[in-house]
């Protein structure tokens, strides 16, 4: 009794090692790839987000597809943890990002997002067009 008793709390044990471990690796990996890249695209937003703001993030994320190694995050403005990168970025509700890790280069695309929110192919030229002149400079 004791024997099946002992080896289901190492079996448990050891399944939870296990699990906690992989766990951690899988987050420092996410971790790593947004440390790493070079160029993000951070979009901050409000706690209670408009249908454009939801419909900037979607527009934004498949622009994105054309750069599979750029992260998309976002941040809530309204988060108290995030209240140093908003001050940094100066966005104090909804907004649009480039962002350059190396030079800490900024480029504010808020105003094209929400201009052109309302129109896909507009959107995706316009986020296309900063990218690219992003990624030049």
């Amino acid at each position: 009794m004791k024997k099946s008793i002992l080896t289901s709390v190492l079996a448990t044990l050891i399944l939870l090692f296990v699990s906690y471990n992989g766990n951690a690796q899988t987050k420092t990996a996410a971790e790593k790839n947004n440390s790493t890249a070079t160029i993000q695209v951070i979009q901050f937003h409000s706690e209670h987000r408009c249908m454009t703001c939801n419909k900037i993030e979607e527009l934004a994320r498949v622009a994105l597809k054309k750069y599979p190694s750029i992260p998309f995050s976002l941040v809530n403005a309204d988060d108290k943890k995030n209240e140093k990168l908003c001050t940094q970025f100066e966005a104090y509700g909804s907004s649009l990002f480039l962002y350059n890790t190396k030079s800490k280069k900024i480029k504010n695309l808020t105003e094209m997002a929400f201009m052109n929110a309302g129109d896909q192919e507009k959107f995706i030229k316009e986020f296309n067009k900063n990218m690219g002149a992003f990624l030049k400079s």
